[in-house]
């Protein structure tokens, strides 16, 4: 059996033994069900007024409000600027926040101020790189939202930069901080499923604004966007609010289902399993129903192997977004092994144990099998051999049962992931998200997005973070 860092299956017998939802019935080969608390973190020591994080958030979507609500939750932070291209979200931000949040159109003020320690990057995706890399030279820490990149080109240069100015960065996959990753990285690492051989993961949506029709303001026009600013280095076009409030339906300015969706499911599985990506990206999917203008497919798949390592066998990776999805099924992940399947739905982890079926002798010698093809004196030899074989190595019961490890009520792994974020600037503590980690869980999504377009291959070094041929 394959173990990691010196768990077996063994160990993990001996931790489930021990706790009591997993005490009756394991002599047996049976799991009895249960639901586990999964315990929160420990908030850290009272935050000193010297340490208070003065942040500011450069542009003021639906996430960039979401992540400064939720950032300003943790303790020692105070939120001081915003800037936003739309008249209408900044009058928010000073509604919401109090009219003292100094607001702007242009970011550049942003990362002038003395008083801002730290930026949360929430822009459509093609200014995250250059947004990033001007605010760390500013001497600003960075949260950067998903992707950390539009181009790949640009992993590199964010990755240099942090290097440079010893600025925090974090990405803002909150999925790397969550105690449910965390618990499903335990499990895994005690060998709870045996030999992991696949993955499958997938994000169910079914409603316009989960498919990115994001609502349009009446007021939206040339005077209140500065939509020249929006566009950047992107094409220029005429003023477009279709194109401003729903930037995600477009290649010139986001990155589509992979780099909405799947960068969250690789961060989150490159952390339960220790990986550095796949060697191996392909995809295919097509714009099947959203025939609203935008360019970007509404059903995608993707295929990718991954190799070997030290923390994992090879393996291979299905993950599927089909933004017109009616069958009611879960999101989630599926940990799939040779001894049972761990899933990640939500706030919780199951746990299903189910290991590969060993038929009895009769089964073997006189069921469906080649046996009965053989000459009737090689029958009687292959039985004798047979049962000498599993007289000298007999086959264990396989275990079997389920349990689920669920997070407390009202969890917020966003907000640990915050936490997270200013400890390190506080502390000088590294994180898992940094910019080498945020660009290998781009660089596939991103991947997929070419390999679509180009109805080709594509093979990726995940420790040099390159393409290969």
């Amino acid at each position: 059996m394959y173990t990691s860092k010196g768990y077996s299956r063994r160990d993990f017998l001996k931790q489930v033994a021990a706790s009591s939802a997993f005490a009756a019935g394991t002599a047996t080969g049976f799991l009895s069900a249960a639901v586990i608390a999964i315990p929160r973190q420990e908030p850290g020591k009272p935050i000193a007024p010297s340490d208070k994080i003065r942040l500011a958030t450069i542009g003021m979507g639906i996430i960039g409000f979401i992540d400064t609500w939720t950032a300003l939750q943790a303790p020692g932070t105070e939120f001081v600027a915003a800037a936003d291209l739309y008249d209408g979200r900044r009058a928010r931000t000073n509604e919401a926040f109090g009219r003292e949040v100094f607001t702007t159109r242009d970011y550049r003020e942003i990362l002038s101020r003395a008083d801002v320690d730290a930026v949360i990057v929430s822009t459509p995706d093609h200014w995250h790189a250059k947004i990033a890399i001007e605010a760390m030279n500013a001497g600003k820490h960075v949260y950067c939202e998903k992707p950390m990149v539009q181009k790949l080109d640009d992993g590199h240069r964010v990755i240099e930069a942090q290097r440079k100015t010893k600025k925090v960065l974090q990405v803002g996959s909150q999925f790397v901080s969550s105690i449910v990753y965390d618990k499903a990285k335990e499990l895994y690492k005690a060998g709870a499923i045996g030999e992991l051989n696949m993955v499958e993961a997938s994000w169910k949506r079914n409603s316009a604004i989960g498919a990115w029709q994001y609502s349009i303001p009446p007021d939206a026009s040339p005077a209140t966007i500065d939509w020249d600013r929006f566009l950047g280095d992107a094409p220029k076009r005429p003023f477009d609010p279709i194109r401003f409030f729903r930037w995600r339906n477009y290649w010139d300015y986001g990155t589509g289902i992979p780099g909405d969706l799947f960068v969250h499911l690789f961060a989150g599985i490159h952390h339960v399993l220790g990986s550095n990506g796949p060697t191996q990206i392909m995809s295919a999917g097509g714009l099947r129903y959203w025939k609203d203008g935008r360019d970007a497919p509404d059903v995608i798949l993707g295929l990718y192997d991954y190799a070997k390592t030290e923390s994992h066998p090879a393996f291979t990776l299905s993950l599927s977004t089909n933004f017109i999805d009616s069958s009611g099924s879960e999101s989630g992940i599926q940990f799939i092994g040779s001894e049972g399947v761990m899933t990640i739905v939500e706030d919780s982890v199951k746990l299903m144990r189910r290991g590969i079926y060993h038929p009895s002798e009769k089964e073997v010698v006189e069921g469906y099998n080649s046996v009965g093809t053989f000459a009737k004196a090689l029958q009687e030899k292959f039985a004798e051999q047979y049962r000498a074989s599993m007289a000298s190595n007999p086959v264990k019961p396989r275990l079997e049962g389920s349990s689920e490890y669920k997070a407390p009520e009202g969890y917020d792994d966003r907000l640990d992931h915050f936490r997270n974020f200013f400890e390190a600037i506080r502390t000088g503590k590294a994180i898992t998200e940094d910019a080498a980690f945020g660009l290998r869980a781009a660089a596939p999504a991103l991947l997929t997005n070419n390999s679509y377009l180009e109805k080709r291959v594509y093979g990726w070094e995940p420790e040099g973070m390159k393409i290969v041929s």
